[in-house]
This record gives C-alpha cells, structure tokens and sequence, in this order.
C-alpha cells in the first residue's frame, strides 16, 4: 500500500471510506500503520463499535464522531487534518426527514465542514437489511426468518434518508460548499458491483428495490458515484469479502462502500484505489479501504453561477 504520486501533489487531496468491523480489532490487525502509509487528508470510518472512551488518538487527525447509543455495534467518525469547522450528527442535530427518528441515537451518520476546503463531507453507515418476506425460507438462509422486519426497517431508512440527503446536499451547495456522501451504504448498484450478480438479484443488498433507491439518489445535477465514473462500466474495484472460504483470496465480493459527490467535486477526481490486503492473514476487516484523490478548487468566476445552477 504505496501512496501514489497524486497523493503527494501539493495540487490534490485524498478522501478514504473504511468499515474497519470493529475500530479496536482493525487496530491490532495493523490500522495504525495503514493509516499512517496510505496518510489521506480524510477519512471517513464506519462500524468503529466501540464507546467514546475507547475510541482513541488518531495523531495528525482531528475526530468528529458518534459511536452511538447501541454498545457495540455501528459508530461512524470523520478524521479530517485541520479541526471541522462545523460537525453535525443527528443527536446535536436532529434529521428533519420524517422516519429516521428511529435511528438518530445509533451512530449511523457525521457531517462535517471542512475547515481548509469548500466542502462538506457525510459519513454513512446505512442499516443492514434482510429479505422480504416472500423470499425467507427456513433452512435455505443464514438468519432466522423474522417475517421482513429487517427489510421493512431498511427501505424506512431508504425513504427518509434520501430526502434528508437532497436536504444537506441543498444545504452544502446554498453555503458555496460542494458535498460528498461516503460510507458503507450496504447496497451494490451495478451488475459491476457483485462478482456472482445473477446469483445476488434475490440477495440483501442487491434487490431491485435497493437499486431503484440507489438510482434514485443519483443523477446529473444531483450526486455522482464517483467510483464508477473514474473506474469504467467494468467490473470492480471491489470492497468486501466474506471473511468465510475463500471469497477474498478469488475476489469473490461486492462493492458496498461508496463515493457520491455533487457534479463539481465529482469532475475533479482523478484516481480511485482500494487498498486491498496482499493475503488473507494480513486483512484489517471484511471491508478494505476505499481512496479517491481529488484536484484541489480553483475559485473562477463561473463558480457561483454553477452552484446557483445545482441549487435546484
């Protein structure tokens, strides 16, 4: 894991996203030492499930963070080189988007201003789901059929989240401020996405109802999937493997963790690069790191007239 020569260059800056599985697990597996090689000027990290005492120093790293009210589970935090100039989660700052009162204290969602940039960046873990109903079958799945509940509470989440996204997108942009949502957003969007895709269309995560969600939040004056755009209509980049057999060492995954950024900041990247271990013994967590360097702004005078234009 070698920083490339974009992300020494004075004229970008690298956004990392990271399910670590466990914050305190990823760091006796070698954390420390990724982050201190791959050195991203943001990193957004999920599933860090552990309290706030716990949580640690991250040196050259400033943390805005909610590890939630559920122990040991969920928890996300942005690590940004220079103090946020604002953080936002939704217990200091409740979601006004009717249905996600119900997941504001579990530590699914940070947004923060950056302080050195024009931009603000949000940080998602999105709620695992489950099968509907009429596709559990006792026997044939790893879970207990529990009738769609789990199911029921993930398009819940779909639905509220994506108008209190459109809100804090609005929002950045009406503030001169280009957005980026990154995170494990636990939904693979294109058959490019899952290596077996005809396998996964009866899967969580990759039903049509996930993907009409993800095509939905999308759009060209809305937000960009950053990944797909730089990496091709192609197979890949992957970002989880099942920890069982030998999905990884196959490259047998899915690509769940996400980049989506408004039109402007989504124009300026440049690389995409997922930071996938060299072997099974050496991986920090079922999730490796997903990196996307970015061209620093340039204020010119069509800056305000674009953003007038995306403010819609």
């Amino acid at each position: 894991m070698t920083p490339t020569d974009a992300d020494s260059d004075a004229d970008t800056f690298t956004v990392a996203s990271f399910n670590v599985n466990g914050i305190r697990a990823a760091r006796r597996r070698g954390f420390d030492r990724w982050l201190a090689v791959r050195s991203p000027d943001v990193l957004a990290i999920q599933e860090l499930r552990c309290p706030a005492s716990e949580l640690g120093h991250f040196p050259g790293y400033s943390v805005a963070a909610d590890v939630g009210a559920v122990a040991g589970r969920n928890g996300v935090a942005i690590l940004t080189r220079q103090t946020a100039a604002a953080v936002r989660t939704w217990v200091t700052h409740p979601p006004r988007a009717r249905g996600l009162a119900e997941f504001a204290a579990h530590g699914r969602y940070v947004e923060a201003d950056l302080a050195d940039r024009d931009l603000t960046v949000a940080c998602l873990y999105l709620p695992k789901g489950g099968l509907p109903a009429h596709l559990q079958r006792a026997g044939a799945m790893r879970d207990t059929p529990d009738g769609g509940l789990k199911h029921e509470r993930k398009r819940r989440f779909l639905t509220a989240f994506a108008r209190e996204l459109d809100r804090s997108r609005l929002n950045a942009l009406r503030n001169g401020r280009e957005f980026l949502l990154v995170g494990d957003l636990n939904i693979a969007h294109t058959q490019h996405d899952v290596t077996n895709w005809r396998a996964a269309r009866t899967m969580d995560g990759f039903l049509p109802e996930d993907r009409d969600w993800f095509d939905a939040v999308l759009g060209r004056r809305r937000l960009v999937d950053v990944v797909r755009q730089v990496h091709g209509d192609r197979p890949g980049p992957l970002t989880w493997w099942s920890w069982a057999g030998r999905s990884f060492t196959k490259d047998v995954g899915w690509r769940v963790d996400h980049q989506l950024a408004t039109p402007g900041l989504a124009r300026r990247a440049t690389e995409v690069v997922v930071d996938k271990e060299p072997s099974p013994a050496e991986r920090l967590s079922d999730h490796a790191p997903l990196a996307v360097t970015y061209r620093e702004h340039t204020p010119g005078p069509l800056a305000s007239a674009f953003h007038a234009n995306c403010v819609s």
